[in-house]
């Protein structure tokens, strides 16, 4: 059915949609409940005191700025060395796709455990000493999706003709990434950094292994002192992961928005 040059869902798609949604919710909106539950001022009470205890201990502003950053600098690596990478593998490096795409699957056969131990044995001290080494392990565990998400977004567009178009009118090789390509798969590049960020939010195997300590390691320590106050921990870094992630997608939106009127 159309009307108005709108397609209506299918059925079954809005039930898979309705069901996804539920299984994603209901969990949700229960440990939400759980968590402003106070047992201390009487039965059936509800307050902000969870909350309260979790923002309040000396080390929840330093651990969630440490894991922002280091997702930060992991989103940096992506934009630096993938992109570029991706975009030579398709202009010049075709006979090395399978390669790659081979070596982009590593990090879901090897166990997390195996590449920490590799880690210890293999980075010179300076590195392991330094904790924003863990953001270049972050970006390695993220490149099985990364990378195809840029590769799916940059052979969607006429990639050669964009790029000898701009080498025709005098551009470096380096602006005809960041100016030209980079604009036109600037969804691919958003959704890759989205990948990137959310999985160094919530990254523990490896963080504990290597002995270092972020906010997701913080949470399971501090966490066995208070269930409840756990609870709403959780459902905190859940909603803050959410709205962060949000955030950056509408202001790259305002942003592409913003340019196609200056255009």
């Amino acid at each position: 059915m159309k009307r108005l040059g709108f397609k209506l869902p299918s059925a079954g798609l809005f039930i898979a949609v309705l069901l996804a949604g539920v299984f994603v919710l209901l969990p949700l909106g229960s440990a939400s409940e759980y968590s402003f539950r106070t047992p201390a001022l009487g039965p059936g009470t509800y307050g902000w005191d969870n909350y309260a205890w979790f923002v309040s201990q000396p080390d929840f502003g330093t651990f969630i700025t440490l894991s922002l950053l280091l997702a930060a600098v992991a989103a940096g690596i992506t934009l630096l060395v993938l992109v570029p990478t991706v975009v030579w593998l398709n202009l010049r490096g075709q006979k090395l796709r399978p390669l790659m795409e081979f070596l982009t699957l590593l990090p879901l056969v090897i166990p997390v455990v195996a590449l920490a131990i590799g880690a210890q044995t293999s980075l010179p001290v300076e590195l392991q000493s330094n904790q924003y080494s863990l953001s270049f392990f972050y970006f390695v565990l993220a490149l099985p999706y990364t990378y195809r998400t840029l590769d799916i977004g940059i052979r969607a567009i006429p990639l050669k003709t964009l790029s000898e178009a701009a080498r025709s009118l005098g551009a470096s090789q380096i602006k005809v990434i960041a100016l030209v390509l980079a604009p036109v798969v600037r969804g691919a590049v958003i959704a890759s950094v989205f990948l990137t960020i959310a999985l160094s939010l919530g990254e523990f195997t490896l963080t504990s292994l290597l002995h270092w300590q972020t906010f997701t390691t913080w949470v399971t320590v501090i966490s066995q002192s208070n269930i409840l106050g756990a609870i709403a921990l959780s459902v905190f870094t859940i909603v803050a992961a959410f709205a962060l992630l949000l955030v950056v997608g509408l202001v790259s939106i305002r942003t592409k928005r913003r340019q196609v009127t200056e255009e």
